[in-house]
């Protein structure tokens, strides 16, 4: 199974070849290799539509996540009983809204992307943030999950702040 990896805009010159490393790298730390997974790479004018359709919130965002197991309880995988449903779900990048991110921030973009997949992946895992509880819950995952990044790749990530992630 693999990464469906597609760049739908043409905002921001982005290293595919990295990103795609990246999220396998971040698809064998959660044991989610035999998954199928969509990454959608898309420009502020894209993420805000898909916001405002689906979150009824007329602003872009950094990640958005469509998962295919709605009712997932967080650290569970899912169990597929045919192959067609060995498929996590799809999430959109706003690259555009990470890139001015990073520029106000002074942060590499791609590795910055890397650490809003690993939290749109959470959510594909049935990860929220709906309460304080949630959020911790997802962060402490997400802190495991960028050091194991750290340890397998020689290269640091932070993880995301409370305040940036907008996601579904």
């Amino acid at each position: 199974m693999g990464v469906v990896l597609r760049n739908l805009q043409k905002v921001v010159p982005l290293r595919r070849a990295r990103l795609r490393r990246d999220v396998d790298t971040l698809r064998h730390i959660l044991g989610i290799q035999k998954f199928d997974l969509g990454i959608i790479c898309v420009d502020n004018q894209k993420m805000q539509q898909i916001n405002h359709i689906y979150r009824k919130k007329n602003t872009p965002t950094d990640v958005l996540s469509f998962p295919f197991y709605e009712d997932l309880r967080p650290g569970k995988l899912p169990c597929p009983l045919h192959r067609d449903e060995l498929n996590l779900g799809d999430i959109f990048l706003g690259v555009e809204f990470v890139m001015k991110q990073c520029q106000e921030e002074s942060l590499d973009l791609h590795g910055a992307l890397t650490v809003v997949t690993a939290h749109g992946i959470c959510h594909l895992l049935g990860y929220r943030h709906e309460t304080e509880e949630e959020w911790t819950e997802m962060q402490q995952r997400e802190n495991y999950i960028l050091s194991e990044y750290s340890r397998l790749t020689g290269r640091h990530l932070d993880p995301l702040m409370k305040r940036c992630s907008q996601d579904r």
